[in-house]
């Protein structure tokens, strides 16, 4: 008998779709006729959501996450169609062989039953095509209309900070709009994106999604033409992303009919100053190819964010969210000093006899399991089973006589598993989970070793912290490190 879960999807811009109901009418009547046990739990469904993308999909998301957790939750997913699964074979690919090889579940459509025969592999392979074919034809046609709308002034896109939409146009909002002409006028009096976000975010004001500003966020809306009273639309979605006012060779830049809120001679007095101070770094200036020293491992102690290299000064580390004016508190310090404070407490440790770090679970790979421990999982497994067979009976999807003939056989593969598990204990003994801190004292002395090299390159000074701690938190008030080892 297998467990399954139930994936339904329905997108607005479908006409030929089942309904939610319809879907999970023909799922369930598959699973019943196939044995597999179904119980509302395991049901997810995202209604008005295009399958053209797994990203967007908070139900799909939440599936996947639920199939990789140990023991597995369920064998197989149902769908009604292949499509609503995805329709971008890439995805399709990608989550499907994740599905099979790395938690061994099935993706299984209930109207298009296709075998593990090569020829099944070329049908479904082929279904998969025609659905995507679909998908791609339609979102061409959607841009097309969406192109044309624009080209007449209408509105194809949510309104940027600053607008609502009212009867069909964009309005300033009225406390946002003096927001995003304060932007402005400090920009071109002298201040900085970091410096206007970080204002922002000490004033309490947040964007229209309740986040706090960022420098990019502030250098997007100085660029976005729409606060001068015009639209602008790039059918590859490009112009969106873009915090250059120029377009690319697919973007429209037309007259909409909505009121300005920032004046021509200010906006291009911003693009001036956006174009020099872009000028001065070039394009994926901070974007370094090589390591560097602590990279990943420190965190900062007043957000938990990393310590990354400022820009144009790789001998000193900042906090990432301070750096983007989301943290108030700068950590600021050298790698010079940093080195120095690190080497000095793990040396300390490791020559000191009474030393007992209390370990943070690891986050490297495990070892390969135990036979008890495969042993239990699949009692864990079994049991879950039991559980979902009850929901599925109080959800009205098994009778009472599915129930207990379900319940029977599920109860007899317990007790042969905990059989089989008293005597795997009883073979091996008690598990041993002394930790030997003398062994591991030695441990940390080489890495001091290793991370006091003059020799030691970027790489080789992380992979040696790494071995003995999962990170390390500054905190630049108290001025001290704390280290956070793990065995």
């Amino acid at each position: 008998m297998k467990t399954g879960a139930a994936y339904i999807r329905v997108s607005t811009e479908d006409q030929v779709e089942l309904s939610p109901d319809s879907q999970l009418k023909m799922i369930e009547k598959y699973a019943k006729d196939n044995d597999i046990v179904l119980s509302k739990q395991y049901i997810y469904a995202d209604e008005g959501i295009s399958g053209r993308t797994v990203k967007k999909r908070p139900a799909f998301q939440q599936m996947i996450a639920i199939a990789k957790t140990k023991p597995k939750p369920f064998d197989v997913i149902l769908v009604w169609k292949l499509s609503r699964f995805a329709r971008n074979r890439e995805d399709s690919i990608v989550y499907k062989s994740m599905l099979k090889k790395d938690c061994g579940i099935d993706v299984v459509s209930v109207s298009e039953p296709v075998g593990n025969d090569k020829t099944s592999i070329l049908i479904e392979a082929l279904l998969e095509a025609m659905d995507e074919y679909y998908s791609v034809n339609l979102a061409e046609e959607v841009r097309r209309g969406m192109t044309e709308k624009i080209s007449r002034g209408g509105i194809v896109v949510a309104p940027p900070y600053g607008y609502k939409i009212e009867n069909g146009i964009y309005e300033p909002e009225p406390e946002q709009s003096p927001i995003v002409q304060k932007i402005f006028a400090d920009y071109i009096a002298g201040k900085g994106s970091l410096a206007i976000a970080r204002e922002l975010n000490e004033l309490g004001i947040k964007t229209q999604r309740g986040n706090k500003f960022e420098a990019r966020k502030i250098t997007y809306i100085l660029s976005n033409p729409t606060y001068i009273g015009k639209l602008r639309w790039s059918s590859d979605g490009k112009a969106s992303k873009s915090h250059d006012y120029v377009p690319n060779e697919n973007t429209i830049i037309v007259d909409g009919k909505h009121k300005p809120i920032i004046d021509k001679d200010t906006f291009d007095k911003a693009q001036e100053l956006l174009a020099k101070n872009k000028s001065k770094y070039p394009k994926n200036y901070n974007q370094r190819k090589d390591d560097y020293f602590f990279r990943g491992i420190v965190r900062c102690s007043a957000c938990g964010a990393t310590l990354t290299h400022l820009s144009g000064n790789e001998n000193s580390l900042q906090c990432y969210k301070y750096a983007h004016g989301t943290c108030k508190e700068s950590h600021c310090i050298t790698v010079s000093k940093l080195k120095a404070a690190v080497i000095e407490k793990m040396q300390a440790d490791a020559e000191n006899p009474n030393f007992r770090p209390t370990f943070e679970k690891s986050e490297k790979p495990k070892s390969a399991a135990t036979q008890t421990d495969f042993i239990k999982e699949k009692i864990n497994h079994e049991e879950m089973k039991l559980n979902r067979i009850k929901a599925a009976y109080e959800d009205g999807i098994d009778t009472l006589e599915e129930y207990k003939a379900n319940k029977l056989k599920i109860s007899a593969a317990i007790q042969k598993l905990n059989e089989k598990l008293q005597a795997e204990l009883t073979k091996s003994g008690k598990e041993n989970n002394e930790v030997d801190y003398a062994a591991f004292r030695n441990k940390l002395a080489s890495v001091v070793d290793i991370i006091s090299s003059a020799d030691a390159t970027p790489q080789q000074f992380n992979d040696a912290l790494l071995s003995v701690t999962s990170k390390i938190v500054f905190d630049r008030k108290k001025t001290q490190i704390d280290i956070f080892y793990s065995n």
